[in-house]
């Protein structure tokens, strides 16, 4: 699954991501963020998830509960390799570079990457 999701999108399958499983309503009524889509808006976006294959839903009763197909790792993995190949030009240390001249990265997160790669090094 290449495809990437939209802002809209991405927030219907962080809430979806972190409720497991839910109605539309039940997504609606978890937005923490100001203003809340309209119920059909959220409809509409888990329908077009549905169809690109990031949700799959059970009927009950009358109503569709929905939950992921795809976990929220191995869609941020496939995130990052998508602007590492097309930002980046496949320049790991160029996608690492432009995070640390931000300076939005924290002597503890840096700790934690140098960790990382000493870990994951051969």
């Amino acid at each position: 699954m290449s495809k990437l999701l939209t802002p809209l999108e991405l927030k219907v399958m962080n809430i979806l991501w972190k409720l497991k499983s839910g109605f539309v309503k039940d997504i609606v009524e978890s937005w923490t963020e100001q203003p809340v889509p309209a119920y059909n808006t959220v409809s509409t976006t888990v329908r077009i998830l549905q169809e690109k294959g990031f949700i799959g839903f059970k009927s009950v009763g009358r109503g569709y509960e929905y939950y992921p197909l795809i976990g929220k790792l191995k869609y941020q993995q496939q995130l990052i390799v998508n602007v590492l190949e097309n930002a980046f030009a496949g320049s790991a240390s160029s996608l690492i570079s432009a995070l640390v001249s931000k300076e939005k990265i924290s002597e503890q997160e840096l700790q934690e990457i140098k960790d990382l790669l000493d870990k994951n090094t051969p």
